[in-house]
């Protein structure tokens, strides 16, 4: 069901909806439970070193965001690069300490894609976040709102 759901980039039972300071983010329309699949964290697999090149590159646009996820898997590090407006929701879940998402890397046709998952049963109408993870003192200070 997982592989389906990714593979078919269907998203159904979600909506976008704005947040004061925070911008776009994800609202579930249906109840979901603890374990089950939400949504991927969709983009382009790239290599960590491409990577750090279009983050600079980003970072010297004023209008351009940076939605960009590193993560290891199987020893090697990578990066969704889900800048690039794709009308995919996952890159819009916005950040939380406490978060009701959890990611993990899943593997189909040999390549890892990011999967969310609930952390806890998850009632309609609520924001889905997730721990974005990043606590270095330039992050913090270039986004105050990852230490809520």
């Amino acid at each position: 069901m997982i592989e389906e759901a990714i593979l078919s980039g269907k998203e159904d039972g979600f909506e976008v909806k704005e947040f004061p300071d925070k911008g776009r983010g994800v609202v579930t329309c249906k109840a979901l439970k603890r374990g089950e699949f939400v949504l991927e964290y969709y983009g382009e697999l790239i290599d960590y070193e491409e990577a750090l090149r279009r983050e600079t590159i980003y970072s010297m646009k004023e209008n351009t965001g940076c939605y960009m996820y590193y993560f290891k898997s199987l020893d090697k590090r990578y990066c969704i690069d889900a800048t690039k407006e794709s009308g995919r929701l996952g890159r819009l879940i916005n950040h939380s300490k406490k978060g009701n998402l959890k990611t993990q890397s899943i593997y189909l046709k040999e390549n890892p894609h990011l999967a969310f998952f609930a952390c806890r049963d998850i009632e309609p109408g609520e924001e889905l976040c997730y721990d974005y993870g990043d606590r270095s003192k330039q992050a913090l200070k270039s986004h105050p709102w990852l230490a809520l």
